[in-house]
């Protein structure tokens, strides 16, 4: 049996991209209710701490998609305020390497 390496890595690189740009992130129940906001949106809010967060920023040797990134970032930093006891979230890096910080508030 001969097998056709052009094919398989062809096969390979399509599912590469394919996992690349899924996302296994889900908001929790209670994330649902914090809110994104910025830094001058929460000068009355008491900060709770800060919630650093990541993905893969990567699948195999495909880069994924940062609007994919940023959506799963926001989302798990939602997660943790919401374990928290917060209500609001800040970003307060840019997406390096498929890591965030967030700050974490409680305004209401």
């Amino acid at each position: 049996m001969r097998i056709n390496t052009k094919k398989t890595s062809l096969m390979i690189c399509a599912a590469a991209t394919m996992l690349a740009s899924c996302t296994w992130v889900k908001p929790t129940d209670e994330a649902l209710n914090v809110r994104v906001a910025y830094l001058s949106q929460v000068d009355a809010c008491n900060k709770l701490g800060r919630a650093t967060v990541s993905v893969l920023d990567k699948v195999m040797f495909v880069s994924r998609n940062e609007e994919d990134m940023a959506d799963e970032l926001e989302t798990l930093g939602r997660n943790a305020a919401a374990e928290m006891k917060g209500d609001t979230i800040v970003a307060m890096s840019k997406i390096v390497e498929g890591e965030q910080v967030f700050n974490v508030y409680r305004c209401k």
